[in-house]
């Protein structure tokens, strides 16, 4: 039986993505991708938990972790102005970027000033965020993405599934196909060793080459000005060694105090990124020296909403994520979905928290309801982001902006909760309802005692689900009629 698969290019814009739930339900018929999704969330987090086992401190770790990171929330415009200083005085330029369009803009200033026709980049989560690839397209140049993940999606014009694994959802079946027909390479196999081979054939000449490079930014040191990637492949150090300039990107939440605390952040987020005791490559830089490296350094430091959810109390907790994507690996949703249905380069549970605060909740208001709320995001959580928490309030919020909206009133969903209300506020009329429904009902109910089909807004359940028919005696019923039969037998 040949299944319908979900679009080629998905949108993870935000302002233009669907709907989570219609997303999700075309994404669901892909049975080839959700074993992709579900093999390899399986392996990461096998290794994940094998690796937390080792560490009798683990729990201990979390809560430093945690207390690090919330220190860092309640005083990072001092880390901030304390970073931007050390990073001068060592050579580089700090750009402060309101929102992604003034991000953008600064970043392709640079680019025309270096007469930069190409670009390599780094694998960065921030450069999706503000669409910068797009951006740079658009501008007449032409970016290269060196993670091997990344290479995958840019040559099968895909986009990223996970925070950490991005091709997640591509198996090396698909990756031998996109590299044959996009490398001209059509006597490559699907073997791993012989795929990184090519990828690092197509890639050692645009390291050479291209002067120019991209990056984002797991940390950065606000005691030192310093700058710090972890990776596991060598492009990053590739990047950050031969350019002539590199720009790099990272969200005002990147920052942490001192060059100490990297002891912290590195050993949680290795372990829960990838199953690792540490990362292969950890690169750290400071400004420019000369003839060692690039020898112009720029920093954009991207606000884009976070400003707003630093001002917020319980939510202020979403700035905490070191992006480890434990809890997409762990999110019972996320496994049956992926990364796509989330409409945003963030998937998963962060992503249902984080998406909707950094659009203000004017998009991605169904990304909260993309939860069964099971909690266990929050247990895996390196720096305890209570997740399950935010995402109840800002369900909240989402319920308060829809009561203000004049379009509830066409939502069916909504007529049905009125009516449902006038019912449920009478006895009477509540047992006229049960009745009415045990009637309506009773045409769709099968032989087994099951409902597997409902018209209207009623096949939202039973598109996924069967029902279970509605019993000819209710229970208030059946016990009056026993209380009857006893009196009875009094007398």
């Amino acid at each position: 039986m040949n299944h319908p698969v979900v679009e080629r290019h998905p949108i993870l814009d935000p302002e233009k993505a669907a709907p989570f739930p219609a997303a999700a339900f075309q994404i669901l018929r892909n049975t080839q991708l959700r074993k992709n999704v579900a093999h390899a969330t399986d392996v990461i987090q096998e290794k994940r938990d094998r690796l937390v086992a080792e560490k009798a401190d683990w729990q201990e770790l979390r809560s430093a972790g945690s207390a690090l990171r919330m220190h860092l929330l309640e005083n990072l415009g001092h880390y901030l102005e304390q970073f931007e200083e050390r990073c001068t005085a060592t050579g580089g330029v700090v750009h402060w970027a309101k929102d992604a369009a003034e991000a953008r803009a600064i970043i392709l200033e640079i680019l025309r000033q270096e007469h930069a026709t190409e670009v390599i980049k780094i694998k960065t989560m921030t450069s999706a965020e503000i669409q910068l690839n797009p951006a740079i397209e658009a501008a007449g140049m032409k970016a290269f993405e060196t993670d091997l993940a990344e290479i995958i999606l840019q040559l099968g014009e895909d986009e990223p599934s996970h925070i950490v694994v991005p091709a997640l959802h591509v198996n090396r079946t698909q990756v031998r196909e996109i590299f044959a027909r996009r490398m001209n390479r059509p006597e490559l196999t699907d073997d791993p060793k012989e795929l990184t081979g090519a990828a690092r054939t197509f890639l050692r000449e645009k390291f050479l080459r291209v002067p120019t490079a991209i990056s984002g930014a797991n940390f950065l040191v606000a005691e030192t000005g310093s700058v710090v990637i972890v990776e596991s492949e060598g492009n990053g150090r590739m990047c950050l060694t031969l350019p002539r300039t590199m720009i790099t990107l990272a969200g005002i939440e990147k920052v942490v105090p001192r060059f100490q605390d990297l002891e912290i952040m590195l050993q949680v987020l290795a372990r829960s990124a990838t199953g690792e005791r540490m990362n292969p490559y950890s690169s750290l830089w400071t400004g420019v020296t000369p003839g060692d490296g690039p020898q112009r350094f720029h920093v954009v430091l991207l606000d884009n909403g976070r400003s707003d959810i630093l001002a917020r109390g319980r939510e202020r907790q979403t700035l905490k994520c070191i992006r480890c994507g434990a809890c997409q690996n762990t999110c019972p949703v996320y496994r049956q979905t992926g990364g796509h249905a989330y409409g945003s380069v963030y998937g998963g549970p962060i992503g249902a928290i984080l998406t909707p605060q950094l659009m203000h909740l004017e998009h991605a208001q169904t990304l909260p309801y993309a939860s069964s709320l099971c909690g266990a995001c929050y247990d895996v959580c390196p720096v305890k982001i209570n997740i399950p928490e935010v995402l109840i309030d800002l369900r909240a919020k989402v319920t308060d902006k829809e009561r203000e909206e004049e379009r509830r009133f066409f939502d069916p969903m909504y007529l049905g909760m009125i009516i449902a209300n006038f019912f449920f506020a009478s006895a009477a009329r509540f047992r006229f309802a049960q009745k009415m429904g045990r009637l309506g009902l009773r045409l769709f109910t099968r032989k087994d005692g099951w409902i597997h089909y409902l018209p209207s807004i009623g096949a939202r359940w039973t598109m996924t689900r069967d029902l279970r028919g509605l019993p000819d005696q209710t229970f208030r019923e059946w016990w009056a009629g026993r209380n009857a039969g006893r009196g009875k037998e009094g007398r």
